[in-house]
């Protein structure tokens, strides 16, 4: 009576697309992607997320990635040889190897994770323009 077809249905809108780098497969050269990305298998160069999006990028216990990795939200269970710039939130999973340094806003570390490099917070971007705005508003007070 009632057809429940999903192979001719299109996707949801605003689902955002996975792509998967599959275990025993190695990339060289940059990633750029929109949506998440999910590492099993090796990339040799930069990942980045696209910048008008909110990308996520997932590195299971068998994924490597030699270079920099540059996106809002990262889950890192494989290995990093490289610097990490992850603008909103970072999770260290326990098998979580790291050589390089890394900069996070929101972080999440479980026991058994590594990191060798400096780790740095930064903090919301809209907390410093908050300050910013308080700072030269100050003056113009106190002239009236």
């Amino acid at each position: 009576m009632f057809s429940n077809n999903r192979k001719n249905q299109a996707p949801a809108v605003g689902a955002a697309a996975t792509s998967l780098i599959a275990r025993g497969v190695t990339l060289r050269g940059d990633v750029l992607f929109s949506g998440a990305l999910h590492l099993d298998g090796t990339v040799e160069g930069s990942i980045h997320a696209d910048p008008s999006g909110d990308g996520v990028l997932t590195i299971s216990e068998t994924g490597r990635v030699i270079g920099h990795i540059e996106v809002p939200q990262a889950v890192i269970n494989g290995g990093v040889t490289g610097d990490i710039d992850v603008s909103e939130r970072l999770e260290l999973a326990p098998l979580a190897r790291v050589e390089g340094d890394v900069r996070y806003q929101v972080l999440e570390m479980a026991a058994g994770a590594q990191v060798n490099g400096k780790m740095v917070h930064r903090a919301p971007q809209t907390v410093r323009q908050l300050a910013q705005a308080a700072i030269e508003a100050t003056p113009a007070l106190s002239e009236a």
